[in-house]
């Protein structure tokens, strides 16, 4: 392996160091399944879908929090009821020791169910600090929202990082998983030109089948034309295949610049399961570092 190698190895490893999963509150059966590949004390989200009640987001933080993990709610701003809700969700996760580490967003419905909008008012309502919370994880991305326009997205990147700094949270922000490195690292330059320091989790999924992959690309508003699949490793001629981050990962570690770009770690969206994106990572690793 010669100097250059080396470097891009121990890039794309130290990138790894610290990554965070993503889990549902039914998954809680397959993170015991998968626990004894993941290190200990690993951030692991913990969606907030529509379909699963508070108690079953309760027993999957508490399940996290029992294997060694760190629990990261998330909480969808415009899926809560009430503030009742809101208040009720906090004090379980408080009584739980499962609330220190959250995770703020609009969520899906085109409309709030009750009083909050977004995430910023979550942010805002001083709720998350009043219950322990002491970092908030917010949403990044890179390549647009289809249904928020850029500058919007932009401007409540810029309020939400002021609301947590003025409450004294601590923060970081989460990206939409993409395809293409190339727009992830020219928005982190854009983060931080906006003097925003927070430390940024680039969303990668784990690995899939590509018709899963592209299913998710299209309702998120992800890239792949054929320049970017080919780019990525994705097959457009066998949607029966799977394909995995591994090039995406090596051109990310050979464009970071720490100076640059600041603190940046790898989050996981476990499409395929949480064993195989457990497994994929420490195969990774070992070739990374051969």
């Amino acid at each position: 392996m010669n100097h250059l190698s080396t470097v891009s190895a121990a890039v794309s490893t130290s990138l790894l160091d610290d990554f965070s999963l993503e889990m549902t509150g039914k998954d809680v059966p397959k993170l015991e399944e998968a626990a004894g590949l993941i290190p200990q004390g690993t951030r692991i989200n913990v969606t907030f879908l529509g379909n699963e009640n508070l108690r079953m987001r309760l027993d999957a933080a508490r399940a996290v929090k029992r294997l060694g993990f760190v629990p990261v709610p998330h909480f969808s701003a415009r899926r809560l009821g009430s503030r009742a809700d809101f208040e009720q969700f906090l004090g379980g996760l408080r009584a739980d020791g499962t609330g220190t580490d959250v995770f703020a967003i609009g969520g899906d419905p085109t409309r709030p169910e009750g009083p909050y909008e977004d995430s910023l008012a979550l942010i805002e309502s001083g709720l998350l600090r009043e219950y322990g919370v002491r970092h908030v994880g917010i949403s990044g991305y890179p390549e647009g929202h289809p249904a928020i326009s850029g500058e919007a997205l932009w401007s409540a990147l810029r309020d939400k990082s002021a609301a947590m700094a003025a409450q004294g949270l601590d923060g970081g922000i989460i990206t939409q998983f993409g395809f293409d490195v190339d727009p992830v690292l020219a928005w982190i330059e854009r983060v931080r030109d906006e003097g925003i320091a927070l430390p940024i989790r680039i969303g990668v999924p784990g690995p899939a089948g590509v018709r899963r992959l592209m299913g998710y690309a299209a309702r998120f508003g992800v890239g792949t034309s054929a320049s970017i699949a080919k780019k990525y490793g994705l097959s457009l001629t066998n949607l029966m295949g799977t394909a995995g981050p591994d090039r995406f990962l090596r051109a990310l570690a050979d464009a970071y610049e720490p100076v640059r770009h600041g603190t940046v770690k790898i989050h996981f969206y476990t499409f395929g399961g949480l064993r195989a994106t457990s497994e994929w990572i420490v195969q990774f690793r070992k070739e990374a570092l051969a």
